[in-house]
């Protein structure tokens, strides 16, 4: 279970990396639906680090998981959860959306109970919460673009 779950978190993460590159390097980028944040040249380098920590947790959550190392998991997941929140600039928070504040708030509560039930819970059950936390992340993108 824990292995498929790993085998799919890397697919999905290489299958995004791919398009992404694919589409800067072709530089026919198709109109974006998304909701622009409407974010300095500064903000947006901000928010875009965060994002990458984020995604550094979540790689770090699934390593944990992968060799049941309940310190690395919490330790990951520690790095995106309300300390992160808390950290947002006062300009960037108060851009930032009540939609995208519905989905952002509770994803940093989710780092923050993996990170307490990574003390307790089995393997299984840690990776079914980070495939929940995952798909926030995945909504969030898919909503919302940092510019």
């Amino acid at each position: 279970m824990v292995g498929r779950f790993l085998i799919t978190v890397a697919a999905a993460s290489l299958l995004m990396a791919g398009a992404m590159v694919s589409a800067q390097a072709e530089n026919n980028v198709p109109a974006d639906g998304r909701t622009s944040l409407g974010l300095t040249p500064a903000e947006r380098a901000k928010f875009l680090t965060e994002m990458r920590q984020m995604l550094g947790s979540i790689q770090g959550i699934v390593a944990g998981i992968g060799s049941e190392d309940r310190e690395a998991i919490a330790v990951a997941a520690r790095l995106s959860g309300n300390r992160m929140a808390r950290a947002t600039p006062d300009s960037v928070r108060a851009k930032l959306p009540a939609e995208f504040k519905a989905i952002g708030g509770p994803t940093h509560m989710l780092f923050e109970e993996i990170a307490v039930r990574a003390e307790t819970d089995d393997m299984a059950s840690l990776a079914e919460l980070t495939g929940r936390t995952l798909q926030n992340c995945i909504a969030c993108h898919a909503q919302f673009r940092a510019d």
